[in-house]
């Protein structure tokens, strides 16, 4: 018997929700196992409920797609995330992908590209709609640079913590980095303990993308 991909959606609007899970059941290949209305509701279900995959909306009360999308990773749960939204915004886009989904769908497109989605993280590949992925070359083309908004990440380091991160991007071990800097090693490592708290990462090859991704480096 094939293996049926799991899903679950989480969307506070009910009428979106049915409608796409009417657009999926047309699909045998796929199994809705549980809804959501909110960030905190999702949690809940996944507690009882291993989905494979996780269709989620971004705009949804008492905790958003990105803080849940980050509660998801932090807890260890392994279901792909499939991002629904609105927003075109290129430094948006980056910040959910950053933040751990594997897709990112606009609902203009839903009809057309969510099966795509689905099919990509499914084998652990990354998708982003077309008209996204179009944001994000256009900002690209342009010389257009990242610039953080104060609630991502980045800006929660301190000016030292940052420059710890251009080092380790650049594959300085930590003694190079206390040498460069005048701190002992162990400094470093502290430093380097608290990035990866503040950034959500657990290996040191996300701080090399992270730094290659908003331009870092340069």
């Amino acid at each position: 018997m094939t293996h049926k991909v799991k899903i679950i959606l989480a969307d506070d609007h009910a009428l979106l929700r049915s409608g796409l899970k009417l657009l999926l059941q047309s699909d045998p290949s796929l199994e809705i196992i549980g809804e959501a209305s909110d960030g905190v509701s999702l949690l809940h279900v996944l507690e009882s409920k291993m989905a494979d995959v996780i269709i989620l909306d971004l705009s949804m009360p008492n905790m958003d797609g990105i803080q849940c999308i980050r509660e998801i990773k932090s807890r260890g749960y392994k279901s792909k995330i499939v991002v629904l939204t609105m927003h075109e915004d290129e430094n948006y886009i980056i910040k959910v992908m950053h933040a751990g989904a594997m897709a990112y769908v606009q609902k203009g497109a839903v009809d057309t590209e969510i099966f795509e989605a689905i099919r990509n993280v499914q084998i652990n590949k990354t998708y982003i709609s077309r008209e996204a992925t179009q944001v994000i070359l256009t900002a690209l083309l342009s010389g257009k640079e990242y610039h953080p908004s104060p609630d991502d990440p980045y800006v929660l380091l301190s000016p030292r913590e940052r420059e710890v991160v251009k080092f380790l991007a650049r594959g300085y071990s930590l003694i190079e980095i206390g040498e460069a800097l005048s701190l002992s090693s162990k400094t470093i490592e502290t430093y380097k303990n608290r990035i990866m708290e503040k950034l959500n990462f657990t290996k040191k090859r996300e701080i090399v993308d992270y730094a290659l991704k908003h331009r870092l480096l340069s």
